[in-house]
């Protein structure tokens, strides 16, 4: 049973701490496994992109096919402040199975779909029910573990990301070969109706549990919620250099297999598989290692996952470049294979910063506004700006936007970190 608030635990402090310790790690399993069909249910829809364009019921132009994702994203962004609202006021295993089950539910309609006018609402909507589930989880995570853990269990998390979204890339791809484009659909939205339910078994821990004296939530207005925010120097930096760092994924992420096939001579095949790989292995390696070594160094040095993370990101700037410019193809995918993995180090400790630097009672709606500036500024704008380049120059001269982009996050980080230590903020 995930929920340990029962009345028959272990009446000794120890036993009942040990009990705690063990619902919270059960529970982290619990919303990880979740995360990896949030990102398996995003993408789907990218490995069933060729289907979707043949086939005779929908005929989707490449035009059709990139707003499915443009749908989905503002409406992620434009959900996330509502939900923050609530996931600081409400019960949040509650509002994140009703994610979850929106999420999933639109996914199965998409499957349902006539036309591209159907497939887009259900797309769009899936926003709807992951702006639930991306803006609460990680307060709630907070509240589970206590600092000094933070970095690991955010690792943990995360590490997620690029699991479920290659799962999604097979999935579609094997079932709707199989099967067809419907099916793929039905089978990646299917499971999360019974994850909704496993939410509920989720104790809601106090906000503030594991910072000391458990905090009430504070009924406060949502814009003094957010001017106390944008009013807070870590948080706001730590949010600016995401933005910047976003930006440079999500041009690496959309444009990278175009660029191994149309300037380096890939097939489709090698290209998008070889990349693929490097995603998959980087991403949990490069998640897990950055998640650790912020809570190693985070007993030297109270800025350390600002640190680590400034610093990673720099070192990731001249990997991309290498692997932009490099001739042989040995060298261009064994720099992007550490400019990936410097890539996900900062994934844990950021996270853990973001909610480390706000009140816990604000905490969902500061995840709301990360994931509301993140992707206005961030992976929103890189794909076409890159793509507005290339028409003007070459695909090969519009990436260097990337390590430029990575430059200036990195740069932000490492500022942050010596003014927070000046400062004597809390990160």
């Amino acid at each position: 049973m995930v929920d340990d608030s029962q009345s028959n635990l272990p009446t000794t402090p120890t036993a009942a701490r040990l009990t705690a310790q063990r619902g919270a790690v059960l529970s982290l399993a619990v919303l990880t496994f979740i995360n990896l069909f949030n990102y398996l249910d995003r993408y789907v829809v990218a490995a069933l992109a060729e289907t979707l364009k043949k086939a005779p019921e929908l005929r989707l132009t490449d035009t059709q096919l990139g707003l499915l994702m443009t749908g989905f994203v503002i409406v992620y962004m434009a959900a996330s402040p509502f939900f923050g609202w609530l996931g600081d006021r409400g019960r949040r295993p509650r509002w994140m199975a009703a994610g979850v089950a929106v999420w999933s539910l639109a996914t199965m309609a998409a499957g349902l779909s006539q036309g591209f006018v159907g497939l887009f609402m259900a797309r769009a909507a899936v926003g709807i029910g992951e702006a639930a589930y991306g803006t609460i989880a990680p307060s709630l995570l907070a509240d589970y573990f206590p600092k000094a853990r933070r970095g690991r269990v955010f690792a943990i998390f995360f590490a997620a990301i690029p699991i479920g979204a290659a799962m999604g890339y097979v999935l579609g791809g094997k079932i709707g070969a199989l099967y067809g484009w419907r099916y793929a659909f039905y089978v990646a939205g299917l499971p999360g109706l019974a994850l909704a339910a496993l939410c509920l078994l989720l104790r809601d821990p106090p906000r503030g549990e594991q910072d000391g004296a458990p905090r009430p939530t504070l009924l406060k207005g949502g814009l003094a919620t957010y001017r106390a925010l944008v009013g807070n120097p870590a948080y706001t930096m730590t949010v600016l250099g995401y933005a910047a760092y976003t930006f440079a994924l999500g041009g690496i992420a959309f444009w990278m297999p175009a660029f191994l096939e149309r300037e380096r001579g890939l097939t489709h095949a090698a290209a998008t598989i070889g990349f693929g790989k490097i995603v998959v292995v980087t991403g949990f390696l490069g998640t897990f290692v950055g998640g650790w070594l912020g809570d190693f160094f985070l007993q030297r040095s109270r800025q350390a996952y600002l640190w680590l993370s400034g610093l990673v990101t720099l070192l990731a700037c001249p990997a991309a470049l290498v692997a932009f410019r490099a001739v042989d193809h040995r060298t261009e995918f064994a720099a992007l294979f550490v400019a990936e993995l410097l890539f996900f180090a900062s994934t844990g400790p950021i996270a853990s910063v973001i909610v480390n630097t706000v009140a816990p009672e604000m905490r969902a709606t500061a995840g709301a506004l990360t994931i509301f500036t993140i992707h206005m500024f961030g992976d929103v704008p890189s794909p076409p700006l890159i793509g507005k380049i290339s028409d003007l120059s070459s695909l090969s001269t519009a990436v260097l936007v990337v390590p430029v982009a990575l430059l200036v996050s990195g740069t932000i980080w490492m500022l942050a970190a010596y003014l927070g230590g000046k400062r004597g903020w809390v990160t």
